[in-house]
């Protein structure tokens, strides 16, 4: 019960704190002075518009129609809450406009419309044509959902889809055609039953039917009992696939002898002995969310032979609409579709189910904590995280659009529109959920040296609930315990250390403090004082590994938190300079900024070791670094000591480390700039591609360049990351937010790792 409470404060906490909602609206272009303004409005505004009205076809080319869904639900079906009504379907439609950005860079704005009849919602949402690109139909009950999306399809002419129905059908079918190529199976001979006669079931029979299953080998049950040609109860749309048969009334007696199962209709309802009666090699699709039709665990126990996909994430072979609506609507947005039809629909299933075959990129496996994803009875659909999804689906919508004739727009260079699709996701937090990947294929122990602290204690829930590490929490026991009652934060069975009391490791700990600063004025008795404090403790713990990393600064000073550990600790053997790094999440992909936090006013040579220590760093993130060395001069354009320092440091990293992608000194636009760059500077080995890699002349440059960025520039500074100490520290910025705690708890675990 605590737990359920906990998780539904973090649900409504994660939704109302900050700006309420999950999205906003941000201008594209500058709007920095006046003459911005005049050419965003008036009188600037005008020329477009008459360029629109002399060419209507030019709304794409001079507004955001072009990247622009509609995401419209009455709230009639919503999820699994039924009907709630449009304002309180709003939080599922901003979700599913998150979904749309994060996976496909489609902007979304979500229309929660009072409308209950088929004529009412017609009329709104074709009012609204001009300015979409798109209409995503969402959470609407059947039988009304099939009309209105029929109407709108006809009548406008921009693509339509009603998500609920075709997603669900479009990621099944691709899971139908693996799971029949892997049991021996041929559609059009498959017995095939569906418990559900919704409107996600009526499209997914749909489509089975269009790929080669047979109508006469189908049976179809809801919740009345057998979909049959002789009930009067049935609309025109179910009672294309009612079955004329007679002597089959039960689902128990359909189950028997049948080769694949659809379940969209409610938990429970299959049960083992059924599913025994299968035919060899079974296919079962239990969809029903929260709980399947049958147990995952229960149908693979009594079918060793079975192919199983549920809608849950917590077994193989989850459906999930989300491989397939965010690159559907890219590739039709992109080519300018009139509609998504069938032939899309279709190109898009054999995409997916193709997609699957291939070897899978380690990234995936990491998210998924599996060692190698293969095509097989565990593996019959692509994960979520797979960023292929974006290329391979969208660019095969594209051209299925192109091919039957609904596209305004041909694509001809599509070698430029996969490079288009892998840009489009480039920025936001795209490396975070990579680490976080990572980090979760093998968490480790992270102790937090001021865990009498609410945030820090949050923090400490996230990474253990998420799979990212085990904590170990430190300081007063009585008071962290108490903190975590009143907060009802979850953190039971987790290890609580108080160092002030001494444990049965203190003395080891403070004889080894002793033997490496004896020779500094230490006594044994001072080591003895000072292995009581949180910070040396903790460094204590990794240095012996009873912990493999520490996360601490939340509530002191970066030099008082740092020292600790450097005496304890130690450096990396060979590390002269140990160095502070920030990681920049911006609109164009990560920037890397040194050293920020450390080194007041680094020597040449000191650069180049920090900037080495950086580089490796980088590199571990599967990225590669491209390092500019900034100065206020370009190549020698201005004198004196800071452009000085920076051209020998350059010159020193290009001599001790050939392979490294570096120039310098420069400017910082210049670096970030690579038209600029190339315009002016076209000898640059950082020509072709900005700078990833900042590296500043001292630190107050470093330190002020990433604190003005973070607060002026709508960018999430993830750091500061400590590079050079022999074992993973990480210091926090005083007063972190919950978030960026996380963020520096996993990329503690991905160095300790």
């Amino acid at each position: 019960m605590k737990n359920t409470t906990n998780r539904k404060q973090d649900a409504l906490d994660y939704h109302s704190q900050g700006r309420p909602g999950k999205i906003e609206v941000i201008p594209s272009k500058p709007t920095n002075s006046q003459r911005d303004l005049a050419l965003a409005y008036s009188p600037g505004v005008a020329e477009p518009c008459m360029e629109i009205y002399r060419t209507p076809e030019d709304v794409y080319k001079y507004t955001a129609k072009g990247n622009l869904v509609a995401v419209i639900s009455n709230g009639t079906a919503v999820l699994g809450l039924g009907n709630i009504g449009p304002a309180a379907s709003k939080p599922v439609m901003e979700g599913k406009g998150l979904l749309f950005k994060i996976f496909a860079d489609i902007d979304v704005f979500d229309l929660e419309i009072n409308a209950t009849t088929v004529d009412e919602f017609v009329n709104v949402v074709k009012a609204l044509e001009p300015t979409f690109g798109g209409v995503n139909l969402e959470d609407i009950g059947a039988p009304m959902c099939f009309e209105i999306e029929r109407r709108l399809k006809e009548e406008m002419n921009i693509p339509v889809m009603h998500d609920d129905q075709h997603g669900t059908a479009i990621i099944t079918s691709a899971a139908l055609l693996n799971a029949c190529q892997l049991q021996s199976k041929k559609l059009e001979k498959i017995k095939l039953v569906v418990s559900g006669a919704g409107a996600a079931a009526v499209s997914c029979i749909k489509l089975y039917l269009k790929l080669g299953v047979k109508k006469e080998n189908m049976l179809v049950f809801d919740k009345d009992g057998i979909v049959n040609s002789s009930r009067t109860d049935l609309d025109p749309i179910r009672m294309e696939f009612a079955t004329s048969r007679t002597d089959i009334t039960t689902l128990e007696e359909a189950m028997k002898g049948a080769d694949v199962f659809l379940g969209l209709s409610a938990a429970d309802v299959l049960s083992a002995d059924m599913v025994k009666s299968m035919a060899k090699n079974p296919i079962v699709f239990a969809l029903a969310n929260p709980n399947p039709e049958i147990n995952y665990d229960l149908a693979v126990s009594v079918r060793k032979d079975i192919i199983m996909a549920t809608g849950r994430s917590d077994f193989p072979n989850q459906v999930n609409n989300v491989l397939g609506f965010p690159y559907i609507f890219r590739g039709a947005l992109d080519v300018r579709a009139t509609t998504i039809n069938e032939e899309m629909k279709i190109a898009a299933v054999k995409a997916i189910a193709d997609l699957t075959k291939l070897p899978v990129p380690e990234i995936v496996n990491l998210a998924y904590k599996a060692k190698n994803f293969k095509f097989g009875k565990d593996y019959i659909i692509p994960k979520p995280m797979d960023s292929r999804l974006m290329s391979v689906v969208s660019s095969a919508v594209a051209k299925a659009a192109i091919e039957s004739g609904v596209a305004r727009k041909e694509i001809t260079n599509w070698d430029a529109y996969h490079e288009e699709l892998q840009v489009r996701l480039g920025a936001d937090d795209k490396i975070l959920r990579n680490i976080a990947s990572k980090a979760k294929s093998a968490p480790k122990r992270v102790v937090f040296a001021e865990a009498d602290n609410y945030k820090i204690l949050k923090a400490a829930q996230i990474v253990k609930d998420e799979g990212i590490a085990t904590p170990i929490l430190l300081g007063n026991v009585n008071r962290i315990q108490q903190i975590i009652i009143d907060h009802e934060i979850d953190l039971d069975q987790v290890e609580i250390i108080d160092p002030w009391q001494g444990t049965e490791d203190s003395e080891q700990f403070a004889n080894h403090l002793y033997e490496r600063r004896k020779r500094r004025g230490v006594t044994l008795y001072e080591a003895r004082k000072l292995v009581r404090d949180r910070n040396y403790y903790g460094a204590s713990m990794v240095e012996f590994g009873k912990a493999d990393a520490l996360i601490s600064g939340l509530t002191k000073n970066y030099k008082s938190t740092l020292k600790p550990s450097l005496q304890v600790i130690g450096t990396k053997q060979g590390v002269k300079k140990i160095a502070g790094m920030y990681m920049m999440l911006t609109k164009k992909g990560p920037v890397f900024m040194g050293d920020t936090t450390v080194n007041p006013d680094p020597t040449a040579q000191d650069l180049v070791d920090i900037t080495g220590l950086i580089h490796e760093s980088i590199k571990g993130f599967n990225i590669m670094p491209r390092v500019a060395l900034l100065s206020y001069s370009n190549f020698g354009g201005n004198s004196g000591p800071v452009p000085e320092k920076m051209r020998i440091a350059t010159a020193l990293l290009k001599e001790q480390f050939p392979d490294m992608i570096v120039d310098g000194e420069m400017q910082g636009n210049f670096a970030m700039n690579s038209e600029l760059l190339q315009g002016n500077y076209p000898f640059s080995t950082l020509c072709g591609s900005p700078a990833n890699t900042l590296i500043f002349p001292n630190l107050e440059s470093g330190n002020i360049a990433y604190k003005l960025l973070q607060e002026l520039g709508n960018v999430e500074a993830v750091g500061p990351i400590l590079l050079g100490l022999n074992k993973p520290v990480h210091v926090l910025q005083m007063d972190s937010s919950v978030r960026e705690i996380v963020n520096m708890v996993t990329i503690a675990v991905v160095d300790a790792q």
